[in-house]
């Protein structure tokens, strides 16, 4: 299903190539419409690359026997059944890290550079991995023993207590990621006091919504994509722009995107999001507390030793196969809260701005404006530009 649909998305983008949408004549040139094209297209076949590699690897994996190596090779050295959960877990995430690298590398340094988008130097991008390593043993660590720890010892109902530590954790690293983990890996900056400040904090005053501070972020360290967005939770909530989209918007279109933004915290989507997070998590554990009873989920996957950390990593890559159906569902539910954003933005600010900003973002970001409708609606996350422009021109 995701090959034909990657084939229908590069068929449909190539064959409108030629012609920009009627509803962005005079806004985005033909050659600006056909770059946007050929990037969309060699993304997607590109995608198709480690697509059929991941697809390899999951049943090297599992039927393949590549767990059941890792497993017994760790069991080998009698540290007991939590330390080598951790360590069958750890030792999975590092290969599985170092097997998809060649395709980060090929992402970054030649489809992004070959459409000039990529920033990112091969020290910037080194940096990264390690850093990134580092931070996932540091919180993970901690995390998989506590996990591995009630599976253990919490009898039947572990999975419940397992869905409280793990909705505490995420509430927590929503809380503490503006201020502790996103520093990292980006320089933050305060908006400069002036007129584009002022403008913002009218806006905010208006919605009522209050923040942390209004921050600007080296996004063009890596890459020369735009973007804005809203972090943290509670007291800790950051508006930060990236220092791309700065450049790319005058305030009117500036003060327009936020209101976007600040229509999904009006409408409640980011509570809505979580709810359906943590349900999710729940569903999904209750459902593997029953698996891990049934030595055939073991067995028909390939491992041969029952155990609680197994379990976890065969449900963690077997799922993705089986909930491939709900994409849809997730995406328009994503669709329908973009358009109530975009609706709340065209009440507090122009609409037309907004539609001025988006088509700046199409433009710079080189976003097809012609995407098969059948991918579309399985993957993306924002409505396709004609219908999102028309939606907005259409609010009084």
């Amino acid at each position: 299903m995701r090959f034909w649909l990657s084939y229908r998305q590069i068929k449909h983008v190539e064959s409108n190539r030629g012609t920009v949408p009627q509803s962005f004549e005079g806004k985005i040139t033909l050659e600006e419409h056909q770059k946007a094209a050929d990037y969309t297209a060699a993304k997607t076949r590109f995608g198709r690359l480690p697509l059929a590699y991941d697809i390899t690897l999951l049943l090297c994996w599992t039927l393949g026997g590549g767990l059941e190596w890792i497993d017994q090779t760790t069991i080998s050295y009698g540290l007991g059944i939590i330390p080598t959960g951790i360590c069958v877990l750890l030792g999975y995430m590092l290969i599985a890290s170092l097997l998809d690298l060649p395709f980060s590398i090929y992402s970054t340094f030649v489809i992004e550079e070959k459409f000039g988008f990529n920033r990112t130097t091969v020290k910037t991008f080194i940096i990264d991995i390690f850093k990134g390593a580092a931070l996932a043993l540091v919180i993970g660590i901690p995390l998989l023993y506590v996990i591995l720890w009630l599976m253990e010892q919490m009898g039947e109902l572990w999975w419940l207590y397992v869905w409280m530590v793990i909705t505490g954790f995420s509430l927590l690293m929503m809380w503490v990621y503006p201020i502790w983990i996103a520093p990292i890996f980006n320089k933050f900056e305060p908006l400069e006091e002036g007129d584009t400040l002022d403008r913002i904090k009218n806006l905010l005053t208006r919605c009522g919504f209050s923040s942390n501070g209004v921050f600007v972020i080296d996004g063009s360290k890596r890459s020369s994509h735009g973007n804005a967005y809203f972090s943290g939770f509670g007291q800790n909530k950051r508006i930060v722009f990236f220092d791309t989209l700065l450049k790319m918007l005058n305030d009117d279109e500036l003060e327009a995107v936020l209101a976007h933004e600040l229509g999904h915290f009006k409408k409640k989507h980011i509570i809505k999001g979580m709810l359906i997070s943590f349900t999710t998590t729940f569903t999904g554990l209750a459902i593997l507390a029953w698996l891990m009873t049934n030595d055939w989920f073991f067995q028909a996957l390939g491992v041969t030793t029952s155990s609680t950390y197994m379990a976890l990593l065969l449900f963690t890559l077997v799922t993705p196969a089986f909930t491939f159906a709900f994409q849809p569902l997730f995406s328009m539910f994503s669709r329908k809260n973009e358009f109530e954003a975009d609706a709340f933005a065209a009440e507090q600010t122009d609409a037309n701005d907004l539609i001025k900003a988006l088509v700046g973002l199409y433009k710079e970001n080189s976003s097809t404006l012609t995407p098969d409708p059948l991918y579309s609606a399985f993957y993306d996350s924002h409505p396709p530009a004609s219908v999102r422009i028309e939606h907005l021109q259409a609010q009084p």
